[in-house]
């Protein structure tokens, strides 16, 4: 049965997992993921680009603008799939933030870092 309070959260390649998690009947309320790597193949199913008009959640995408791993064009591109999919999605970029940023005990990322869960906790509200 639906599990309609359930969310996936990954970061890294978890928010990647996180996400394609999603292209799975499996009740979710939504699926989260922190700078999740779009264009990498997992598996040798495809890639999150190639997938993720397969989702079947409520999204909520948190990416890091200075990046060097996941370029924003990639983020971009995952933003229209999921808009020509019909996926309901937030897409958040922090200009400036790097990968990890959420992990991050710098001072200069603690207020992205309050901002993103401040994201993830009204996107959970919201879909709860």
């Amino acid at each position: 049965g639906a599990h309609r309070s359930t969310f996936t959260v990954g970061f890294c390649m978890g928010g990647t997992l996180s996400f394609l998690s999603g292209t799975q009947d499996f009740g979710f309320a939504g699926v989260i993921g922190f700078y999740a790597g779009v264009t990498r193949d997992f598996g040798g199913r495809g890639t999150l680009l190639e997938q993720a008009h397969k989702i079947r959640y409520p999204v909520l995408g948190l990416f890091g603008g200075a990046d060097p791993n996941i370029p924003i064009s990639a983020v971009q591109r995952f933003d229209e799939v999921l808009d020509e999919a019909g996926v309901e999605h937030e897409m958040v970029i922090y200009p400036g933030a790097p990968h990890s940023f959420f992990d991050r005990r710098a001072v200069e990322f603690a207020d992205v870092s309050a901002d993103a869960w401040q994201h993830v906790l009204s996107f959970i509200a919201a879909h709860t």
